[in-house]
């Protein structure tokens, strides 16, 4: 079997997984305790009048009836309206309100993950036991050790005070461009960029600087595990790498050091990081329900819990089937970069 072939076997085997989720999903929305009848009428309720919802929303069919439409709809992407989030509104829009809000979170958490924790992995382990491997390893355990609940309530607390603690010196809020430490990201500028950046370079950069200030504290807290966790995994990574039998080949026969890090130590150091990288890239871009409520972010996290909470039967659907297909297509890349990094992958014997 061709590794194009394992690919795409890999690709194939996803589509039972979808299925299998959304069943989950249909089983604990439609079985669990949420009554969205109770959350539309609230103190106006009535037998009568949740009768009369009940049959408007579909409720009173046969649960045969109610899964096969949940998965029809899903599958043909008729994503259906909100019931109490925003009663009418369609699914799809309250997503692309709050979805461009979670993808800039989620883009430079994945960021700070990778262009961090990877680098300072690989260099703590080409150059085992020393001060600098010390201190990378050290600052990688505590950074993937402090909760993000904590570190996002004690990072708000300390940007709101950075003015008194430094005597006006340095503010956070209005260092560079003025922001607030909790606020959701300004991403007009998203709109049209190339048409905005060649009509205002100026005014569009400002804005992205402002909407990258704004997220930049979040962003922190959501990849500092990740962060850790590969700086940890990629020091072991290259350690055991460089111990290879075809490393101290490749230096015997004289394999100059920067192309024996580069083409060899690097690459094949990649391959334990790759599960873990596609991993977390899921739970960075799904959103953290906490550190979106902690910094106001206002994104997809924040959205499902309010659904959630309040019983938004399609809204928590729509989102669990949005969040099925990232984790699906997150595995897919993963298996992708697989075939690509190793040349093995898919070969039988």
């Amino acid at each position: 079997m061709s590794r194009w072939q394992y690919f795409l076997r890999r690709v194939l085997l996803s589509i039972p997984v979808v299925i299998f989720g959304t069943t989950i999903t249909f089983a604990l929305i439609r079985l669990g305790p949420l009554d969205p009848v109770s959350a539309i009428l609230g103190t106006q309720y009535t037998p009568g009048a949740a009768a009369q919802i009940r049959s408007n929303l579909g409720l009173d069919q046969p649960l045969w009836q109610q899964y096969f439409s949940f998965m029809w709809d899903l599958f043909t992407f008729n994503l259906g309206q909100s019931w109490v989030i925003a009663s009418g509104t369609p699914a799809y829009e309250l997503i692309l309100v709050y979805a461009p809000r979670t993808i800039w979170l989620g883009f430079w958490s994945v960021l700070i993950a990778l262009f961090v924790g990877i680098p300072l992995g690989f260099y703590a382990g080409l150059n085992p036991n020393t001060p600098s491997d010390y201190f990378a390893s050290f600052g990688g355990i505590v950074w993937r050790a402090m909760p993000n609940f904590w570190l996002a309530i004690m990072l708000v607390t300390a940007l709101s005070q950075t003015g008194q603690w430094t005597n006006g010196v340095f503010n956070w809020t209005t260092w560079i461009v003025d922001t607030n430490v909790v606020t959701p990201p300004a991403l007009a500028f998203l709109n049209n960029p190339f048409q905005k950046f060649l009509a205002d370079p100026s005014g569009w950069f400002n804005s992205f600087l402002k909407a990258t200030k704004q997220i930049a504290p979040a962003a922190l807290v959501l990849g500092s595990a990740s962060m850790g966790n590969e700086m940890r995994i990629g020091r072991t990574a290259v350690l055991e790498t460089i111990n290879a039998n075809y490393i101290e080949t490749a230096r015997a026969k004289g394999v100059p050091g920067r192309s024996l890090v580069w083409k060899h130590i690097f690459r094949n150091a990649l391959i334990p990081l790759v599960p873990i990288i596609t991993g977390e890239a899921f739970l960075l871009i799904g959103g953290s329900v906490f550190v979106e409520t902690v910094f106001a972010i206002n994104g997809l996290g924040w959205l499902f819990f309010n659904a959630a909470i309040n019983g938004d039967l399609p809204l928590i659907g729509t989102l669990m089937y949005m969040f099925i297909l990232l984790l699906v297509g997150t595995n897919i890349l993963q298996d992708f970069l697989y075939t690509v990094i190793d040349p093995r992958v898919g070969y039988d014997g």
